[in-house]
């Protein structure tokens, strides 16, 4: 049985897309850190770079290209300057000069060693293959980019899958009813099995320190979206909107930093319809950072990545101003735990299940977090979930010019919305009486996916992609 932490749900990266930039720059250090252990790589004298697929569809609106090379040259994604990506690709370009990640420079034309493929690999939509020259001999990798910045090998994954090595954690949980059964047989919450869990693989001290670093990103990717003014780049001229609407929502309040920002907007006094601006504001702008190549969390995508900060910032803002790292803590825990039986009953990349395996899947892992700081049960937890993502089945991907924007960061804040909404919802139900289980909708979200048409998934080639063409916007 697969073992999932919650550091493999939620990982910091770079924008704009898990599937589609993430992965791929991931792959490409894969690539080199595997290369090397067998060959010189000082000798290598091409790379070739194949993108297969939807990966090649909308590659260039997701920057693939950019991280692939980045990937090759060792930056690493969760630390790596983002302001520097622009000029670092620049000089590349023009040099036509590419420094690999052991120090080895090669000779480097971008439009002839990347080549944008739109032939699907039969394992996955998403697929890359690197060619790496040394000598007479010419070393090929394929590596698929699965979803939320998974990467996996078709042989591998084959592999594990055959052999079922995946026992690692105590409490081994594959779907929702066997993680009621074990929270019912230890008489605990779902917060301290998943606790339990991370604890068999590392100590309290690295799982706290994850944790702050996850919200820190979070955090200082609201801030920034908040505090960032002017137009998206891709082309599509989108109009950066959390900066004005958070001016108008902010008041006169005075802050410096992030947290003088969250105590002002704990002094302010709001309404309804002022929270359903605060909480959409919060996930505009996450995503707006993310669509700017700038760091966020996977949550569990880059394009899902505004849901999870918002709700969570909701809660710290609106529901409870005394909370601190404890609740924050609990929200990630159950929050990953539920990704993660997404992930194993159906899956998380839009390329496989369209829109509804990003917002859809972020949606629900923010409405069990939320329904458990709210004092929810167990199974009120995962009602919460089943009810956000049953309100997100069937949802399509259909990127405008293949760009993480329309409609992608407006689904943030309807999906932060919907999650807030869930756990309401559940709170205020029977979870006896509930008709759909979390299993039952994971399962039917995954026929959905497969049954749905591929120009759906991520492709560009359907609804508002060729009804909204780059010259609309």
């Amino acid at each position: 049985m697969e073992s999932i932490s919650i550091f493999d749900m939620l990982k910091i990266g770079v924008g704009p897309s898990s599937s589609h930039t993430l992965g791929p720059w991931r792959a490409a250090i894969r690539f080199m850190d595997e290369l090397s252990v067998v060959h010189d790589v000082a000798a290598i004298t091409r790379i070739d770079v194949n993108l297969y697929g939807s990966l090649s569809l909308t590659g260039a609106g997701h920057a693939t290209d950019i991280a692939v090379v980045m990937g090759l040259r060792g930056c690493d994604p969760t630390s790596y300057p983002v302001e520097n990506i622009g000029a670092d690709i620049e000089e590349i370009k023009s040099s036509r000069k590419l420094k690999l990640a052991d120090g080895h420079t090669i000779d480097f034309h971008w439009e002839e060693n990347i080549c944008f493929n739109r032939n699907f690999l039969s394992f996955h939509p998403n697929g890359i293959s690197f060619s790496a020259f040394i000598g007479g001999e010419v070393i090929t990798e394929t590596y698929y980019s699965i979803g939320g910045g998974f990467v996996v090998q078709e042989a591998r994954k084959n592999s594990k899958r055959n052999k079922s090595i995946f026992k690692t954690f105590p409490f081994p949980i594959q779907k929702g009813d066997e993680l009621l059964a074990i929270c019912k047989k230890e008489n605990k919450r779902i917060h301290e099995i998943v606790l339990e869990n991370e604890r068999s693989v590392r100590s309290d001290a690295e799982i706290d320190a994850g944790i702050k670093a996850i919200w820190d990103v979070m955090l200082q990717s609201m801030y920034t979206g908040c505090h960032t003014e002017g137009v998206l780049p891709g082309g599509l001229n989108v109009l950066r909107r959390a900066f004005q609407m958070h001016e108008k929502l902010k008041g006169d309040q005075p802050y410096s930093g992030h947290e003088d920002w969250i105590q002002s907007i704990r002094a302010t006094k709001v309404s309804f319809r002022e929270i359903l601006k605060w909480v959409s504001c919060f996930a505009l702008a996450v995503n707006e950072v993310n669509a700017s190549l700038g760091r966020i969390v996977t949550a569990p995508t880059n394009g899902s990545a505004g849901v999870i900060p918002a709700v969570l910032m909701h809660y710290l803002t609106i529901e409870n101003q005394e909370g601190g790292f404890r609740e924050i803590k609990e929200f990630m825990l159950v929050a990953g735990e539920i990704g993660s039986i997404f992930k194993k009953g159906a899956t998380i990349s839009a390329a496989m299940g369209g829109c509804q395996a990003e917002i859809g899947v972020s949606s629900a892992m923010a409405a069990g977090a939320l329904c458990s700081l709210l004092g929810g049960s167990p199974e009120q937890i995962l009602m919460a979930s089943e009810i956000a993502m049953e309100h997100h089945l069937g949802l399509t991907c259909d990127p405008i010019g293949g760009l993480v924007q329309i409609p992608c960061i407006e689904r943030n804040a309807m999906g932060a919305i919907k999650a807030i909404n869930a756990a309401e919802l559940a709170l205020d139900g029977d979870a006896s009486k509930a008709k759909v289980s979390l299993d039952n909708v994971i399962q039917t979200m995954w026929e959905t996916a497969q049954d749905m048409n591929s120009k759906y998934k991520e492709t560009s080639e359907g609804g508002l992609a060729v009804h909204v063409g780059m010259s609309d916007c």
